[in-house]
């Protein structure tokens, strides 16, 4: 690794101060289970002259309720919120998608900051020593389009001339489900509103903005999260779910649907909400469900296969509603 600067920042106003004084030139470190691989591996073009950590604030790891509202800080580990009672009985999508979340030892240090703010996976972008500048770099093409596209969008790219590498959160699709708001030292963004794909970044986040809580509201109903992998330890999901449904005698009155790993950010699947709401959670209204919710799909060359995964995805997540 080269050297960089390191701030051990005190506050959120130190931090931020710091981000501000680097400009782009820095990066925001917490549990660095994402970023310190970037950097060892010399994925980006250029390199953060310093880092500013974050795990030295006070007041951002914890889970507490307030005024029926869930509150989690932004540096509250994964594990932590996947063994929280609070959580699993009130929010089982985000309790679940914390617990699929790498493996036990990452959970022990990653955050759920971290992971709603993490970079994309595709391996064109994270190749070492920045071997494909690619649009998200500010290059001049995506190479998954003509490439191995095995795990990138089936719903179209993004980023000028298309950029198609899906975003990885397990956390991010049931914070879009549960329908949290995400706050930061700017503002409150709702979490449906806050991922974003321009030129290596994820989020709506400005440079010297930092999040510092996420906020759910009550959920009246059942939520749940399932994902498919390779393996079911570690891997980042081929294709994961969140849904949050509200019943009202024995039917579908509200419902909230999210994919990820599909699309370039977190995909809510409206088409799929729509056919539900009215409906009985059961063999036929989840299927016609999971069918809208892929009846838009663009495969590529090589990921056709995931439209099925998808499907099946939609509807697992829905029966874990019942």
């Amino acid at each position: 690794m080269k050297n960089f600067g390191h701030v051990n920042a005190a506050t959120l106003e130190e931090a931020v101060s710091a981000l501000r004084r680097y400009g782009n030139r820095a990066a925001v470190i917490a549990g660095g289970t994402d970023l310190l691989g970037k950097m060892k591996d010399e994925v980006l073009p250029a390199y953060p002259e310093a880092l500013i950590n974050i795990k030295t604030i006070p007041g951002l790891d914890f889970i507490r309720y307030e005024g029926g509202t869930l509150s989690i800080g932004a540096l509250t580990r994964l594990e932590d919120i996947a063994t929280n009672d609070a959580v699993r009985n009130g929010h089982a999508a985000l309790a679940e998608a914390a617990h699929r979340t790498a493996s036990t030892h990452l959970r022990e240090m990653g955050t759920i900051g971290g992971n709603i703010c993490q970079d994309i996976r595709c391996w064109y972008y994270r190749n070492p020593q920045n071997r494909f500048p690619c649009l998200r770099k500010g290059g001049g093409r995506c190479y998954a389009i003509d490439g191995d596209n095995r795990y990138h969008s089936i719903f179209g790219g993004s980023v000028e001339k298309g950029c198609y590498a899906v975003h990885p959160s397990d956390t991010a699709p049931a914070l879009v489900a549960l329908d949290a708001t995400i706050t930061t030292t700017r503002r409150a963004i709702r979490a449906e509103d806050f991922f974003q794909v321009s030129a290596a970044k994820t989020t709506v986040l400005e440079d010297d903005e930092i999040v510092s809580r996420i906020d759910l509201p009550p959920l009246v109903g059942k939520s749940a999260f399932v994902k498919f992998a390779l393996r079911k330890a570690i891997d980042f999901p081929i294709v994961n779910c969140a849904a949050a449904i509200g019943l009202s005698r024995g039917k579908v009155r509200s419902a909230r649907i999210c994919l990820n790993a599909v699309h370039v950010k977190p995909y809510r699947a409206v088409k799929a909400e729509e056919a539900i709401i009215g409906k009985a959670i059961d063999e036929a209204g989840v299927e016609s469900s999971a069918a809208a919710a892929v009846a838009g799909a663009k495969p590529m060359s090589h990921n056709a296969y995931m439209v099925p995964i998808a499907k099946a995805m939609v509807k697992r997540a829905l029966l874990g509603c019942k």
